[in-house]
């Protein structure tokens, strides 16, 4: 990578002759000679290295967010309108937040409270929901607990639930899932009935189909207008981002 990004500019600096910008057209000599000055130069100049970095990730990254707004651009319609996930925040909302989620993903957890604290605050946000377990049967179990909540009790029942669920810390268990339900005084064996339904099999399956087109491969990953966001962000960052939006 480095040869690549610093060579000719090293070849110019160091007064090398044009074939020196072609390390394939030097003599065994030639090629000895301009390695040791290159080595010499970035031994006295060391920044170079940090800038020749610091140059190729801008440009990966920019590269990334325009594959990222085609992709979003492309997939619209099941990002913010799939018939399905859970929405909350302002129905009105004039920026629009999605979140692809696990139960048992440590950011995932980390950032909850982020987001949340976003919602209070802004006050005009849409929040979108993807269920999107990716590590393992726990989290599985958890989705579709989640799902079925939904399907059975309704949207805020569903909202306490993934709640519970982000700040829940134990294993994804029947008995575990069972004392969530009766805290918020829902009927654990109505919910369970449907877990396994297609309907909720089918809607992990769907999303799972999205992220695949989205290449989302692990999570918390946001959408946000037309653009992709990967990872966990503080509320900070989140914040400014919304700002950027509205701007």
């Amino acid at each position: 990578m480095f040869p690549r990004l610093i060579a000719p500019a090293l070849a110019c600096a160091l007064a090398l002759p044009a074939s020196a910008m072609d390390l394939t057209e030097l003599t065994d000599a030639e090629r000895a000679q301009f390695r040791a000055e290159v080595r010499a130069y970035l031994l006295e100049n060391p920044e170079v290295i940090m800038e020749a970095v610091e140059s190729l990730q801008g440009r990966e990254a920019e590269a990334q967010a325009r594959a990222d707004f085609d992709l979003v651009t492309n997939n619209a319609g099941p990002i913010f309108d799939d018939g399905y996930s859970w929405e909350g925040g302002n129905p009105d909302g004039d920026i629009v937040l999605v979140e692809f989620l696990d139960y048992r993903c440590g950011y995932c957890k980390k950032s909850h409270g982020e987001v949340a604290k976003l919602l209070e605050t802004d006050g005009n946000i849409k929040m979108i929901v993807k269920e999107f377990p990716i590590l393992g049967e726990q989290s599985m179990m958890a989705s579709r607990f989640a799902i079925a909540t939904k399907n059975v009790a309704g949207d805020d029942s569903y909202d306490k639930i993934k709640d519970a669920l982000m700040a829940f810390n134990g294993d994804i268990t029947t008995a575990a899932l069972r004392r969530l339900a009766e805290t918020y005084q829902l009927d654990f064996d109505a919910i369970e009935s449907k877990m396994n339904d297609d309907e909720v099999t089918r809607e992990i399956a769907e999303t799972r189909a999205l992220a695949q087109k989205l290449q989302i491969t692990g999570t918390p990953t946001f959408v946000m207008h037309d653009e992709m966001l990967r990872g966990y962000l503080p509320y900070d960052q989140m914040q400014a981002l919304v700002a950027e939006k509205r701007d």
